[in-house]
């Protein structure tokens, strides 16, 4: 018979709470269901821009995604539910604790940031020409 080893943990290991694995799950499941809605904002912006559309709505939805830029650019390039995962007992809090295959979940920022460009370029794009179309010519007399 073999004595069991207990180790005790270390001082700096940190201990989930109570109920954090149930926690844990809502969280990831928030988080998922808000990148599926940014991300049909973003999908919805970048379709009325290919569609020459710059309106209301893709002004509503563009508000989401800048929102949502904006608070990853204050957390300091880091979702704000990093760290309630991670206190919650994730191993890594970050944009992988959401409900995505790994590869895909890694390469979010890499693949979210040319979307957000290409959508911003094409309603510039629609705005310009929406303008230029109402705008009257005026020539220099004698020209």
């Amino acid at each position: 018979m073999v004595p069991k080893v207990v180790r005790e943990p270390s001082a700096g290991a940190r201990r989930a709470p109570r109920g954090a694995a149930a926690a844990l799950v809502a969280v990831k499941a928030v988080h998922t269901l808000a990148w599926f809605s940014i991300e049909a904002c973003v999908v919805y912006v970048l379709a009325t821009g290919v569609a020459g559309r710059s309106d209301r709505r893709a002004a509503l939805a563009g508000a989401v995604v800048a929102g949502e830029c904006a608070v990853f650019a204050a957390n300091g390039f880091r979702c704000p539910l990093t760290g309630v995962a991670e206190r919650l007992g994730a191993e890594r809090g970050s944009v992988t604790d959401i409900y995505l295959p790994a590869g895909f979940a890694r390469n979010l920022p890499a693949i979210h940031v040319p979307l957000v460009a290409a959508a911003v370029l094409l309603h510039a794009r629609n705005l310009r020409r929406a303008r230029g179309g109402a705008r009257v010519e005026l020539h220099r007399a004698g020209s």
